[in-house]
């Protein structure tokens, strides 16, 4: 029996019950309502990929809901283990949602659009036509915007970044909308299966048109950069469990869109696509975790994160594209199933990270890392909780980051041999920016970990931190537990990755979603499980020493517990009376990451303002000293602010054009009527 169409009937179900209970339900049995139905809206999803991922088909025709066009589902091994992916987001940040709304954002225009948002990212990779997509990537898109800014009457930033949001998330959509219509109106029909068909009678300039346009929609969606600008000023304003669903669920929906564009409907392309995508997944990638190093902002710097981790998977998506177009398919399946296996834990991780920030900012009102540390004692549980998404994103064993990481650099490693001048400089800049990612990812964690929760409490309101509320860390503790299952059994997705990789349509992958159950083809469930088994037991002693460090270190809080008593101050002989280090000789989130700020100050660019302002007697003694150090993002101060100014220039030009006259009118649209004319015989 085909569970697929039950679970997304019941995903719709939920997702307008919860709805509804956001607008119409007391405000106090308000967040569990919604809280539980989304999370049942998480979970159906996740039965529904979960089917998808073993084996079972499903679509749908529904002609009569949309006019014109009517609504087309399916969903395969690819699209279902994105579906599954969001699904298990979904969930932990329902239960997370539950006692975050309780403290923050619960009013009911946020609340109904919680499970929308839900269920859209669920739906979209079920689309299965180009209205169908487009109208569930759009909804996606607005009802995400509106949650960015649940909390605009508080903060200006937060108005901000939804400005930022709206605009780059449109301009995303309007180059989907180009290429998915110039794609459909070349085949003649716009349901995937029809563009499929016709893929091989397209021109090489439409072919590689459209490429070009869908990975700058997709990328848009998946933080590439440059599109990256909405990145850092939506995910730290939104309430953090839409943060996180943002961040690990939305995000990958972009990578989705690439792969089923890419591979699946255009049926890959020359080289020159998977360099072009390696190039930007390898910038990408490198500016993001740079950002994220020298991020004083902790939210910000999980939102660079994600930019980097996205990145690494369009670094496999490109290499799989090029591995293709050099025929070496067990390479590119590789690389395609190393990219999945990365959204996966990325998902898983990054869940975790933000629910453990979202503790952090509801305990102490602030994200500022200066301003934080001493949360050790005073929150025990977030501070393990985001130890574990930590080791996650610095792509260190036993984290579970690390063998989907290590994996793409195998592909990219034995990718060296193949032929071309373009791939022998392309894979090894690649693997320097894996590489580099991974260092820099540590030195950034290592900072937040150490800064934000160790150590003295730098401000009030670190020193009164409390702990969160059970829901909030049941939430977080789901992702936690997921992160540990990945680490240690990855084996048991191979079958369905192999499945997701042959749904892509990779050649030589084995039939459409039967790769994994055959075991047949380079990415099957015989050589993908061997490499994942062989990692994970080279893994195990790790565990075993983490297990055990872990449990020392529980005894040793555990005696020190039982044996407190009076405590006796003083000073070691050779401090020299001054007693134990302040606060203030700490190092800071600026300080500790001052000199990877000097290694690449001609990337980051920073600005920094010192105000010297004297006493009135005298222009030689000191009244105050201001220091002021900042660091932007370097692409938006080059680009988009010359970008915006330009703009901004045209419009007051344009007013000119507005004078009121009727006949000046009449004008501008007999030309713009005769210019529409002459571009239609033009390209008759």
């Amino acid at each position: 029996m085909n569970a697929i169409a039950p679970a997304l009937a019941a995903a719709s179900g939920l997702a307008a019950a919860g709805s509804a209970a956001g607008l119409v339900s007391p405000e106090r049995l308000r967040p569990a309502l919604v809280g539980v139905c989304t999370a049942g809206v998480g979970a159906a999803g996740l039965a529904a990929g979960g089917a998808a991922l073993g084996g079972q088909r499903w679509s749908a025709s529904l002609p009569d809901l949309l006019p014109l066009a009517g609504v087309h589902l399916a969903l395969d091994a690819l699209s279902g283990l994105f579906t599954a992916v969001s699904g298990g987001v979904i969930v932990v940040a329902a239960v997370y949602g539950i006692g975050y709304s309780r403290q923050g954002p619960a009013g009911r225009g946020v609340q109904a659009v919680l499970p929308l948002f839900a269920w859209t990212l669920v739906m979209v990779p079920a689309g299965a036509a180009v209205s169908t997509f487009l109208l569930l990537w759009e909804l996606m898109a607005a009802s995400s915007l509106l949650l960015v800014v649940a909390e605009h009457r508080k903060r200006a930033a937060v108005r901000e970044a939804g400005v930022w949001y709206a605009v780059m998330t449109h301009l995303g959509l309007v180059c989907l909308l180009i290429a998915l219509v110039l794609f459909a109106a070349r085949a003649g029909g716009e349901t995937f299966p029809a563009l499929r068909a016709a893929s091989d009678t397209l021109s090489p300039a439409v072919r590689g048109t459209v490429f070009v346009l869908a990975l700058a929609g997709f990328g848009s969606k998946a933080d590439m950069v440059p599109l990256h600008a909405w990145l850092p000023r939506a995910y730290p304003e939104a309430p953090s469990h839409v943060s996180a669903l943002m961040s690990a669920a939305m995000a990958n929906l972009g990578a989705y869109g690439l792969i089923r564009t890419a591979f699946d409907l255009l049926g890959g392309g020359p080289r020159w696509w998977g360099l072009l995508a390696v190039a930007l997944g390898a910038v990408t990638a490198v500016y993001g975790i740079v950002q994220a190093a020298v991020a004083t902002d902790l939210k910000c710097l999980l939102a660079y994160s994600t930019s980097e981790n996205l990145g690494l998977v369009l670094i496999g998506i490109g290499a799989a594209l090029l591995f293709d177009a050099g025929g070496n398919c067990a390479l590119a399946a590789l690389a395609l199933v190393a990219a999945l296996l990365h959204v996966v834990n990325h998902a898983a991780f990054k869940a975790l990270l933000f629910g453990a920030a979202g503790s952090v900012v509801r305990a102490t009102g602030t994200r500022d890392l200066d301003a934080l540390g001493g949360l050790r004692p005073r929150m025990p549980v977030t501070t393990a909780l985001f130890a574990v998404g930590a080791l996650g994103a610095i792509a260190l064993p036993p984290g579970n980051g690390f063998i989907s990481e290590w994996l793409l650099l195998q592909s990219l490693i034995h990718g060296l041999a193949a032929p071309g001048v373009a791939t022998a400089v392309m894979l090894p800049v690649a693997i320097a920016a894996i590489a580099l990612s991974a260092g820099l990812a540590a030195a950034a964690f290592v900072k937040a970990l150490g800064v934000g929760f160790f150590a003295r409490p730098r401000s009030a309101a670190a020193a009164r931190a409390h702990e969160s509320p059970p829901t909030m860390l049941a939430g977080a503790g789901l992702s936690a537990a997921a992160c540990v299952a990945l680490a240690l059994v990855p084996g048991v997705l191979a079958d369905g990755l192999g499945r997701a990789a042959a749904a892509a349509g990779l050649r030589g992958a084995g039939p459409t979603g039967g790769a994994g159950a055959a075991g047949g083809g380079p990415i099957g469930g015989g050589e993908l499980r061997l490499r994942l088994t062989e990692l994970s037991g080279r893994l195990a002693p790790l565990w075993i020493a983490a297990a055990l460090v872990a449990a020392v270190a529980a005894v040793l809080l555990l005696v020190r517990a039982l044996a407190r008593g009076p405590r006796r101050t003083g000073a070691p002989l050779w401090a020299c009376g001054a007693g134990a280090p302040t606060a203030r000789m700490e190092y800071t989130a600026t300080s500790f990451a001052e000199p990877l700020q000097r290694v690449f100050d001609d990337v980051l660019a920073p600005e920094q303002d010192v105000d010297v302002t004297p006493v009135r007697e005298s222009a030689y003694l000191v009244e105050r000293v201001r220091y002021q150090h900042r660091v932007p993002d370097r692409i938006e101060h080059r680009l988009y602010q010359p970008l915006l100014r330009l703009l901004a220039r045209a419009g007051r030009a344009g007013r000119r054009l507005a004078d009121g006259s009727v006949h000046r009118y009449l004008g501008y649209g007999f030309t713009t009527l005769v210019a529409v004319l002459l571009a239609l015989v033009v390209t008759r």
